[in-house]
Parts: C-alpha cells; structure tokens; sequence
C-alpha cells in the first residue's frame, strides 16, 4: 500500500456548502416564470446539470421554450448564482477545513482540488484559501462528469503523485465512484450508509488531524 502522497478534495459540500446559493437562483428565476420551486423541488437537481436542471424547472411549470430562450435563462441563473457567491465570506468555509488544509501543507502532502464547478477558482477567492492549493482542476478543465476519474486523474497528474499515493474527499456517491474508478483512496464526508463505498467516512473535518485521519485509512486498508 502507497504512502499517501497529496489529497484531493471537492468542493461544494466537503470545503463549502453552495448549495443554497443555487437553490436561490433557480427559485429566482422560477418565480419571474410563475412556477413555484421548493427546496423539495430543489432536490431533483442534485448532481445534474444546468440545463438539465433548467428542464426540469420548465417541466415543473410545464412550460415549453425554444432552445435560444432557455439558453438565455441558462446564463441568467448563472449570474445571479455569481452574484450571490461574490457576496462569500471566509465565516462560510466548513469547520475544521482550513485547519485540515494547513495541516496537511505543513507536512509537505499535495493538495488538490477537483471540482466539476467553473466558479471554484472564484469560491476559493472568496473563502482566502486559494493559497493552499497546489492545484485547482475544475469544470473548466475536465470535459467528463464524474464517477468518470478524469477530474481526479488530472489533479494528480498536476500534482505529479501517482493515484494510488491519492486520497480523495467526496460527499457525493459519484465522487466517490469516481475516485475507485481512478484506482485512489477515499473519505467520504456525510452518511455512512449513503457513502459506504468510501474506505472511510466522517461526518467533516472539525477536530479532525491529517496524521490520525492517515492512520485510520491504513487500518481500514489492512484489515
């Protein structure tokens, strides 16, 4: 078994919690539609995409657009999520991370971030701790959606680490798949029955020491 060599994290959901940032926008441009969005409906665009989630907001309304519209609306929400995640503070970073994130640069382990999201540079920006990042792969460098490795593989690539020295936080199943599908260990941050294919999991990184963190992973490893 490798020594782990760097870590790569996600974002939404494991550094931060966005979500309710794209919930505010797509219930914006719900409501100047006339269709009612709940967080029940907010639900069903977990993990899917913009224009996905778009279809399904206009099947909600049963409204019916031609492609040049929804593009436009596409793009709407976009800026007014920009808008809202430009209004960040570094209060709204998770607990725990940026100790984690120190703790692992003073023991000289890579860091990465892989993330599907083209405004993480930005969020990272605004949390102050774009500095401890070796190397951010985000939706502007990938072409391939998770469990699909790419994301991961290319973090480590930068990171000049071989996968198998990798280990991945993830709080979704296909970041999860993703990093398996890489060949890379992986935490799961959140449920330990939503997330049971992760060699480890822990409800987050408050209290939590990179060195301890290694040698759970080792124990779970060998037995």
């Amino acid at each position: 078994m490798k020594k782990i060599a760097a870590c790569l994290f996600d974002l939404d959901g494991v550094l931060v919690d966005t979500a309710r940032y794209h919930f505010l926008a797509w219930k914006k441009l719900a409501e100047e539609l006339g269709i009612e969005f709940t967080l029940e409906h907010n639900e069903l665009l977990k993990g899917v995409s913009r224009m996905d989630s778009l279809d399904i907001i206009l099947n909600l309304g049963k409204l019916e657009l031609p492609q040049e519209k929804k593009n436009e609306l596409a793009e709407q929400k976009n800026s007014d999520y920009l808008n809202y995640i430009m209004q960040m503070g570094e209060d709204e970073i998770l607990p725990g991370v940026k100790e984690f994130l120190t703790g692992l640069r003073q023991r000289k382990i890579g860091v990465a971030l892989g993330s599907a999201s083209k405004n993480a540079q930005l969020i990272l920006e605004r949390l102050k701790i774009g500095d401890l990042f070796d190397a951010v792969i985000d939706g502007t460098k990938v072409s391939k959606a998770k469990p699909d490795p790419e994301v991961f593989l290319k973090g480590a690539e930068a990171l000049q680490v071989e996968p198998a020295a990798c280990l991945v936080f993830e709080d979704a199943i296909a970041g999860v798949e993703a990093a398996r599908n890489g060949g890379m260990r992986c935490v799961g941050i959140g449920d330990r029955k939503t997330l049971a294919m992760a060699d480890l999991v822990i409800p987050g990184f408050d209290g939590v020491e990179p060195e301890s963190l290694f040698q759970q992973i080792n124990l779970t490893m060998t037995k």
